[in-house]
């Protein structure tokens, strides 16, 4: 890290997009990919942006290719490279090498495009002295966290990507760099992330509350170095680059000859990215919980057996007011009243609530998690009461079997909270599965409660079921993360030999896993 200041990164100026477009370009490259993963037309740019040609220019001989791209056009193919283009040992190497170097070459050349927009994050915005004048060293703290060190180490990063690539432009390696950054990774990306929350709270009460920082952002945004991008969109690269270098190292991955060196540190790597994107996710949940529990424990009050709420193990899982159907007998007929109860479904336990003024809660029984059972209901009723499931607490607080028959608004909200309901499932064998129904991300989308699914664009997710209302359940191939989502944000991978596809490449990821850690 001492040499930082001293090299200077040869591709920084490759290309005159900042990551958050580049990235979108990419992705958007992936989804049509995906689209044509079936034909026999599928060219070389499975995992590269769309770009121009490199210009044709004669170049001094003694130049090398790094330091004549850095004043090129948005240049991102490993066979455009002037030494690449036409030469006999691309000519003689199979299509799955060069799919491979393409691959690699796009890890990169993104790189590149990231620490870019890093250097407009930190430069321009961290460094203004208008917005440290402004804030208190606190908010600065809070707003900013450790961006410059996430800059200098992509800077490093980038810096022994680019001499890896010198050294051989036909056959270089760039998973063993990976591997080899990784601990510098874990350092500043893990704070950085967990700090998100702080983060997002401290610029909405800026936003909300000091018209002079909103003046001076507007000003700042509307420089040009910033492509009409705002600064949230610079703060949340972190998380999205480490979560996109993971993808590039599962690309990667899965096209390195089984059984050599260059798998064994492409899994080795990919793993290290995994973990630690595992335990960014965890930390910002259990920030998150143990806020939820805080603020619930101010609004709860019980009627029944107390039990201590707050627990750095607990987290919540879904809430929400339903309808609770109640049958009495007057005479010989049947009368169905109903009343509300809000349910608080936590990871260990579930909570019965009768909803009060105020957000208020009066809990008036609650069993463990593990004593909890939903189900469909087959029941017909006449009018509104349609959604209908039932659940059942095998013990509750008093140690008795109660049931219940709830009514949800929507068909999804009941499948929804059956699921919810339902005990841990591992995650599923991919290949036994041949014939689920596979959707690709066609557009993002953000998880407003915890029970759905967060999608990045060209995600692919395996179908578990579908409502009438246009939600699904599924599973990421990626990562195995479950939940529901929106269909209007995805759209169908109707081709079998596609989805079979899919399939047989996560597959492999999981079998070179296994191979190297089982090794060991």
């Amino acid at each position: 890290m001492e040499n930082f200041k001293r090299r200077h990164s040869k591709l920084i100026n490759s290309s005159r997009l900042l990551y958050q477009e580049y990235s979108d370009v990419a992705l958007n490259k992936a989804i049509q990919s995906q689209k044509r993963a079936d034909s026999l037309a599928e060219d070389l740019e499975l995992s590269s942006p769309s770009s121009p040609r490199l210009r044709r220019k004669v170049q001094s001989p003694q130049n090398s290719y790094l330091q004549r791209l850095s004043v090129s056009s948005n240049a991102s193919l490993w066979q455009e490279i002037p030494m690449i283009r036409g030469s006999r040992m691309l000519l003689n190497m199979s299509r799955d090498d060069q799919k491979l170097q393409e691959a690699k070459f796009e890890l990169i050349m993104s790189e590149a495009s990231y620490l870019r927009s890093l250097n407009v994050a930190v430069d321009h915005f961290q460094c203004s002295s208008e917005l440290q004048v402004l804030l208190t060293n606190q908010e600065h703290k809070w707003l900013f966290s450790r961006l410059q060190e996430v800059r200098d180490v992509s800077a490093c990063f980038l810096f022994d990507l680019e001499e890896k690539f010198e050294e051989n432009m036909f056959n270089f390696n760039v998973c063993d760099v990976a591997l080899r950054h990784a601990p510098e990774f874990r350092r500043v990306y893990l704070p950085y992330v967990t700090n998100q929350t702080y983060q997002e709270q401290i610029f909405q009460r800026l936003m909300n509350g000091n018209t002079r920082f909103q003046q001076v952002l507007e000003r700042l945004e509307s420089d040009p170095v910033c492509q009409r991008l705002s600064l949230k969109s610079f703060l949340i690269l972190p998380f999205q680059r480490i979560t996109r270098l993971k993808l590039l190292l599962q690309n990667i991955l899965k096209r390195t000859p089984p059984e050599s060196d260059e798998e064994v540190q492409a899994t080795q790597a990919y793993d290290a990215l995994e973990k630690l994107i595992k335990d960014c996710n965890e930390n910002v949940q259990r920030m998150k919980s143990t806020e939820e529990l805080i603020y619930l424990r101010q609004k709860i009050d019980f009627e029944c057996k107390i039990f201590p709420l707050v627990s750095q193990s607990r987290r919540l899982v879904k809430c929400g007011e339903l309808m609770a159907l109640d049958f009495s007998s007057l005479s010989a007929k049947w009368k169905l009243s109903t009343r509300p109860i809000y349910l608080h479904l936590f990871n260990d336990r579930l909570l019965l609530s009768r909803p009060r003024e105020n957000g208020r809660f009066v809990v008036f029984d609650h069993a463990a998690f593990s004593d909890v059972r939903g189900e469909k209901c087959e029941m017909k009723l006449h009018g509104t009461n349609k959604n209908i499931f039932r659940l059942f607490l095998l013990k509750n607080n008093q140690g008795k079997r109660v049931e219940f028959l709830f009514r949800t608004e929507t068909h999804s909200e009941k499948l929804r909270w059956i699921s919810a309901l339902a005990p841990p499932q591992g995650e599923p064998d991919l290949l036994e599965s041949p014939d689920s129904p596979q959707v690709q991300c066609i557009r993002t989308y953000k998880a407003r409660e915890n029970d759905e699914l967060a999608l990045e664009k060209a995600d692919i997710i395996m179908v578990m079921q579908n409502s009438n209302d246009g939600w699904m359940e599924g599973v990421k191939l990626s990562d195995g993360e479950r939940g529901w989502f929106p269909s209007e944000h995805v759209e169908l991978i109707s081709s079998k030999h596609a989805r079979q596809m899919n399939l047989k490449e996560e597959q492999r990821v999981k079998n070179a896993k296994q191979q190297v850690f089982c090794k060991k």
